[in-house]
């Protein structure tokens, strides 16, 4: 005598909620990867005009000696 128990929580049975689960996943990683971005864009970022010597003769109006 064989008892077959269904089990109405398998993933690969029911199309709805595993289709569901992978909708939530993807946007989970969409929006992982986005603030990965966001993150990497911001440690990266312009931190303003540094002071750079220039030879005087290189100027718009040169001075020369």
């Amino acid at each position: 005598m064989e008892h077959t128990v269904e089990n109405k929580n398998d993933f690969t049975r029911d199309w709805v909620s595993s289709s569901r689960f992978l909708f939530y996943v993807k946007i989970a990683c969409i929006l992982a990867f986005v603030l990965g971005g966001c993150y990497k864009l911001y440690q990266h970022r312009y931190k303003g005009k540094p002071k750079v010597a220039v030879p005087e003769s290189s100027l718009y109006e040169p001075k020369y000696k």
